[in-house]
């Protein structure tokens, strides 16, 4: 069967924010700097500089600074330094690198912006971010900065000034004596005022302008932004910034830190970190949730989102807020299912550096403690089972632009992954219970043929047979399978002759 023109999948394909694996740094925890010595005096008190096999502790809040300890506790990673890993992340076969913030602050996490237009002096340099992604570009790797535009640090000096009464920033901000602190905070974070973005001239620094923070960091070569409380930004600046960045740069990249339902927001955005689909892995594992209601509420929420906008949606099971997967589930075939979920449903999966090498960590700022190279072995179990599943996103053309179908079935998880060649099809069926399951399961592929077989991927089954979209299937406890149909003659003949691709 022959295709002349370019399908919706061939349109996807030549784009970079669909099924893209993501990794995710911290820059302060990811490489030790070499030129420790030449930066002490950037971590000066209320600083305090760890050696690297420290791990990270909560700490008091120091109301001179308004901060919290740990959050001034640093490890000295620097761009440099993460530019001499480059080569681990291109072996890791990685699609974009997203670094957390990177601007002037105070703080380690960099939430807390002093200055959005300068990288902060501990990180480096412009010329040190213009090499890294210059560096990566040639590796065919995409950069995203993270992009905190809700609020900014005490320290920021247009803050400083509009305490002023009379100063032209004081509507950049919300004073009111009505608030515990005279101005509106970011989650009642003492050293985090919110921006006014209501105000025309925030709006045109942060995202309008050619020199706006948004398109000055696009012009100098990054990809695109993860936007950090995207929530808090509302639709109508979300829509008007991601067009702003679009305009600037053609096909760049807006992801928003969405908790809610996404649907709605996907209106106004390229994509969410998708915190919903989240939470329907990890309560299904947990059996809060049926595999039949799981799979339910997955088809509900493409339908209701768009496949388009859920392709670029980032995949997370955890990252800098959260617990560490090997830290929310005990059970190594519970995280390995979870992060079987991670890169076969539609998404982009998001990893957080070091969950690939075993990573453990609570809650913040636990989950942010330094890369543990040195479990970087050849017998890691963790690292050679997530680079598979990287391996299989990235060779399975399904996987990563693939439509989505549910696999109807009582007790199992199931799904499909589709194009328009069967011979794309990817069938992935998990049992997450404590017993055996034998069913008869649909498969509503009407390309797939009788009794042809497929290859196993990934996992087993006992068992398995197919017949007139019926795959009977016997499958072990807490286990799973992964499928592809075979569509190659073993000897002259096929009956996929007159479906397959030519």
């Amino acid at each position: 069967m022959k295709r002349d023109k370019k399908s919706k999948y061939d349109i996807r394909e030549l784009d970079w924010r669909n099924g893209a694996i993501v990794y995710q740094v911290l820059v302060d925890r990811f490489a030790p700097s070499t030129k420790m010595e030449k930066k002490k005096e950037l971590y000066q008190m209320p600083r305090v500089l760890k050696k690297w096999h420290e791990n990270p502790m909560p700490g008091k809040f120091l109301e001179n600074e308004k901060y919290w300890a740990h959050e001034l506790d640093y490890w000295g990673g620097d761009l440099e330094s993460l530019l001499s890993k480059i080569s681990y992340l291109k072996n890791l076969d990685i699609d974009v690198l997203y670094l957390n913030p990177i601007f002037e602050s105070l703080s380690n996490h960099k939430y807390d912006a002093s200055d959005y237009l300068k990288i902060s002096k501990e990180y480096g340099s412009f010329e040190d971010l213009k090499n890294l992604t210059d560096e990566l570009h040639k590796l065919d790797i995409n950069i995203m900065l993270d992009g905190v535009f809700n609020h900014v640090g005490v320290q920021n000096e247009l803050f400083k000034n509009a305490q002023n009464v009379d100063s032209k920033y004081r509507n950049w901000f919300d004073f009111n004596d009505k608030y515990p602190e005279g101005v509106r905070l970011w989650a009642d974070a003492k050293s985090l005022p919110e921006l006014n973005l209501e105000n025309e001239e925030v709006k045109n620094y942060i995202y309008k302008n050619e020199d706006s923070v948004l398109k000055t960091y696009l012009k100098l070569g990054i990809d695109g932004w993860r936007l950090d409380v995207a929530f808090d930004l509302g639709y109508d600046i979300l829509k008007e910034l991601t067009e702003e960045a679009h305009k600037a740069k053609p096909g760049s990249m807006i992801i928003g830190e969405i908790w809610n339902y996404p649907s709605k927001w996907l209106k106004s955005i390229d994509g969410v970190m998708n915190f919903t689909l989240r939470e329907i892995i990890y309560r299904s594992i947990n059996n809060e949730l049926s595999s039949k209601t799981a799979i339910r509420m997955i088809s509900m929420m493409i339908s209701d989102s768009n496949i388009e906008s859920i392709l670029k949606s980032w995949n997370v099971l955890d990252n800098h807020d959260v617990r560490r997967l090997l830290s929310q589930l005990d059970s190594r075939v519970d995280q390995q299912i979870a992060q079987l979920l991670q890169f076969t449903l539609p998404g982009s999966p998001n990893l957080y550096y070091g969950t690939e090498l075993g990573m453990k960590g609570k809650d913040d700022p636990q989950n942010r403690a330094p890369m543990r190279w040195d479990l970087l072995k050849d017998d890691n179990k963790v690292y050679q089972w997530t680079k598979k599943l990287i391996s299989l996103h990235q060779k399975y053309r399904a996987l990563k632009i693939g439509d989505f179908r549910e696999i109807v079935s009582e007790k199992l998880f199931a799904f499909e992954r589709y194009t328009d060649k069967v011979e794309d099809t990817v069938l992935v069926i998990i049992n997450q219970t404590n017993q055996d399951i034998e069913e008869s399961i649909l498969v509503t592929n009407s390309d797939i043929m009788n009794y042809t077989g497929f290859d196993v991927i990934l996992g087993k089954a006992l068992s398995y047979n197919f017949l007139a979209g019926f795959l009977r299937i016997h499958i072990t406890k807490k286990s799973f399978i992964v499928l592809t149909p075979k569509t190659k003659a073993d000897k002259s003949y096929t009956p996929y002759k007159r479906v397959i691709e030519v």
